[in-house]
Formats: C-alpha cells, sequence, structure tokens
C-alpha cells in the first residue's frame, strides 16, 4: 500500500486542483485512485507507474466498443484530415441525415425522426420541451431512484434528494411514481395531467434494478390510454449495453421518445441523440418559421456525425449485441458461484454486460458492527472501500452505484474477453474474501474516515 501511496499523484499540488475541482482530487487521492493514465486500449488502462487496470466501469457505459477502438478513431482522423464542415450549422449534413436513419431503423416501432444533442442531460431537456409541446400538459412523472442527469430540468426527475440539494427551486409540476409498481404510476396518470413519465428500463444507478417483464409494458399502455407520453432514457442501457441495440427491444415496447448518449460516439466526442415519433416531432417543429426554435450548438457537428456511424459498424460488425448476451450471462454465472458463500452478498443481477453485485448487513455480530460503523459516518463508505480496494489490491476500476452504494456496478466495454472477466470475478473475490475475514479491511477503511476527518 505504501508504494501505491506514493506513486499516485499529488492532486493539491496540481493545475487540476488549482483551477477545476479539488475536492474531487482529494477524494481520488483518499482513495490512492489518483494516478496518471498513458494509455487506454479496449478494457485495459496503462499507466505511469506500469500498472495495468481492467475497467469495468467504461466511463459509465460510454465505452461500448473499448477504449479508442481503432475504427473509430481511423473515422475521426479522417474527418479531420478532408477538412470536412465540421461546424457550419447552414447545411443539413449528410452524415447526421444518415446516423439518424441507421439509429431510427435500429429502434424500430414508431421511431422515425431524431435530433442530436451533446449529452444525455441535453437529452432530457429535449423531452420535456417535446413532451409539453405535444400535449399541452405541463406535469412530468418519474420513477423514484431513476439518474437522468444534472442539468436542473433533470434534477427535477431525480428523487433522492442529494443531487438537487442547494440549487434552489426546480420545475414544478415533477412527481415520483414507486418504480415497478403500475398502480402507482395509474393512479397518477388518471389525472391526465402529465406530458411524458420518463423512466430507465433498468435502473443503474439505483442497484442495476430490473423490473418485473410486464411492467413496462403495463406502463407504456397505461400512458397511451390516458394521453401521457411514455419515454426511454436508455443513455446507459442503450447501444447494446443490455444485448439488443435498446432494452425497450428485450421487453417488447413501442415507445414515444427514446433518449441515447454516452456511448453513442464511442466515448471519443460528446454526443446524444433523442428518437422521437413524426407526431411527437412535428408538435415543436410545425412550420417553417420554427424549424429552428430547438436546436444545439454542437447539435450535428461533423466528428460527432463521423463517430456515431462508425461505432454503429462496430457494433453490427463484431456482433457485440450478442456478445454483451452471452457475456454478461457468464459474468453473472461466475459471479453468483464464487460469490455466494459470502454472507455479506446479497445478490448479483443484471442484463446483459451492465451488472451489480449487491452487499446487504452481514449476520454475524462482528462484521455488522463494523459495517454498521461505516454507514453511520456516510452511506457511501463501505462502497467507496469496496471501490478503492478493487483498484488498489485487484488493478480493477469500478464504480459504487450513485443512488445504492451498496451496489457494485459491472459494466465493462462489450469486447471484453472471457480471460478479462475471470480476472475480475478472481479479483472482486480476493477483496470480498478480505472484507469477511480479515480486518485490514476495515481498519484502513476507518484510517480513511479519520483522514477525511483531518480535510
Amino acid at each position: 500500500m505504501r508504494l501505491l501511496a506514493q506513486t499516485s499523484r499529488p492532486a493539491t499540488v496540481s493545475p487540476y486542483s488549482r483551477h477545476l475541482n479539488p475536492q474531487w482530487a482529494r477524494v481520488l487521492d483518499l482513495m490512492q485512485m489518483n494516478v496518471d493514465y498513458t494509455r487506454c486500449d479496449g478494457a485495459e488502462l496503462f499507466t505511469t507507474d506500469g500498472r495495468r487496470i481492467l475497467d469495468f466501469l467504461s466511463g459509465y457505459c460510454v465505452h461500448n466498443v473499448g477504449h479508442n477502438h481503432p475504427r473509430v478513431v481511423a473515422a475521426l482522423k479522417h474527418e479531420l484530415d478532408r477538412h470536412g464542415p465540421a461546424m457550419l450549422q447552414s447545411h443539413a449534413s449528410d452524415a447526421a441525415g444518415r446516423l439518424a436513419e441507421r439509429l431510427c431503423a435500429k429502434a424500430g416501432g414508431r421511431l422515425t425522426k431524431a435530433y442530436f444533442a451533446s449529452s444525455g442531460s441535453e437529452g432530457i431537456e429535449t423531452v420535456i420541451k417535446f413532451a409539453r409541446a405535444h400535449t399541452g400538459r405541463s406535469g412530468l412523472l418519474h420513477a423514484e431512484g431513476g439518474f437522468h442527469g444534472l442539468t436542473c430540468g433533470a434534477l427535477s426527475l431525480m428523487s433522492n434528494p442529494f443531487w438537487a440539494e442547494g440549487f434552489g427551486p426546480l420545475l414544478p409540476h415533477a412527481i415520483a411514481v414507486p418504480f415497478a409498481d403500475p398502480d402507482a404510476l395509474a393512479a397518477e396518470l388518471k389525472t391526465k395531467r402529465h406530458a411524458a413519465f420518463v423512466v430507465e428500463p433498468v435502473q443503474a444507478e439505483n442497484g442495476i434494478r430490473l423490473p418485473d417483464h410486464r411492467y413496462l409494458k403495463i406502463a407504456q399502455g397505461l400512458c397511451h390510454d390516458t394521453g401521457t407520453l411514455f419515454v426511454l432514457d436508455e443513455v446507459q442501457t442503450g447501444l447494446c449495453r443490455t444485448g439488443p441495440f435498446l432494452a425497450a427491444h428485450h421487453f417488447g415496447l413501442d415507445p414515444d421518445m427514446v433518449v441515447l448518449a454516452k456511448a453513442l460516439s464511442g466515448g471519443l466526442v460528446p454526443s446524444g441523440a433523442v428518437l422521437f415519433s413524426d407526431a411527437v416531432f412535428d408538435s415543436v417543429y410545425s412550420s417553417l418559421s420554427r424549424a429552428f426554435v430547438h436546436t444545439s450548438t454542437y447539435s450535428e457537428n461533423g466528428l460527432a456525425m463521423r463517430a456515431g456511424l462508425a461505432t454503429l459498424d462496430v457494433l453490427e460488425d463484431e456482433g457485440l449485441g450478442v456478445r454483451a448476451t452471452i457475456a454478461g450471462a457468464y459474468l453473472r454465472e461466475r459471479l453468483a458461484r464464487r460469490l455466494s458463500g459470502y454472507e455479506m452478498v446479497s445478490e448479483v443481477r443484471g442484463l446483459g454486460l451492465l451488472s451489480g453485485i449487491a452487499f446487504g448487513t452481514p449476520r454475524s455480530l462482528r462484521l455488522r458492527a463494523s459495517f454498521e460503523t461505516l454507514t453511520k459516518v456516510h452511506p457511501g463508505l463501505f462502497g467507496q472501500m469496496l471501490v478503492s480496494r478493487l483498484f488498489r489490491n485487484g488493478n480493477v476500476l469500478a464504480q459504487a452505484c450513485g443512488n445504492d452504494f451498496t451496489v457494485l456496478k459491472v459494466a465493462p466495454p462489450l469486447i471484453v474477453t472471457e480471460a478479462q472477466i475471470d480476472e475480475f470475478v478472481d479479483a472482486i473475490e480476493r477483496v470480498v474474501s478480505d472484507m469477511h475475514s480479515s480486518l485490514t479491511f476495515w481498519t484502513d477503511t476507518l484510517a480513511l474516515v479519520r483522514r477525511m476527518a483531518r480535510i
């Protein structure tokens, strides 16, 4: 541990700490995760101190095709070398048209129009405007525990007060209903005050929560019966992360809008998209005078469009949807078999290559006392100590879920190999074994608490 501490970057003297976010740098320092990366390829990260780290976070599901996929890199180089129209904003981009056509075809159903954004949050803002324009209603429904972004509109659709604290009033008429509870949803929809119900097919940040297979289909029907738009946030679940192109395809859904982002451009250029039905789209772009009533500076920029096209090529040509299904099942089977004997591991769950290892309060008095002490200090300490130990001792990058720190998110690039999965399973089992049998895990965590108290 002393060697790793010495090779971590001293963030307190870095330009990042002086001019960006010193608190974030301090968090990384405390967790001994503040390292310099020299090269990132596929599912592997290489540091200046000679370490090779497996990426089982994928930038929160950004790197579906892996880091710096050569075909996406080549497409961007080609676009730059040809000196094409990157940011004219005064022409109908052929690349944007082809990317929109392919996205709509792969999404299927009534999704025949696209709007390009720069992020998932911007996509959610787009959804809010289009839903209100189409329905003439102001109300917005969302599922408890969801995560939709950190702009003010997106924050309005999130129930965890942590993310919104201190930022003042958000959008009015935004109401949360329990996730996977069709009766609660039906009761709220009966008021016919809501423009849209926005929901993730799988709640990634809320502990990789999967609904009952019938829930989303029931929710879609309830929305259509009451004139409320049914909107899926597939920012983390889309682009083959759960197997099919959209997680919606697992459930046979036909939504009014879908939000995509993160993996859309291979993790190399900020990009997002909202897919619509014709009826919803035409509610905003309804005449020549309203042709530019909703737009964004980088909406159809040349680099993002070329990267998006190359990313779709990789997903298709390398069969990454099928690969995600097979590799995800293999990963969860190995995790369940290796971790089932540990009392703090309550469940391994997921879909495709979006999985979670859920931890719970231990039964034994010795472990329970340590666990409860940590959670009383801060609910996220246990999860962050798990992440830190996995990084330091297992050379694996992962993260706890943002709305449930007791669940470790496991989301490697879709190009991950069986050997890399086996390596991850070995690493997490060593950490979990230490957690159950060694005092070191708990003493390290208490030492972290003391260091935090001194800052």
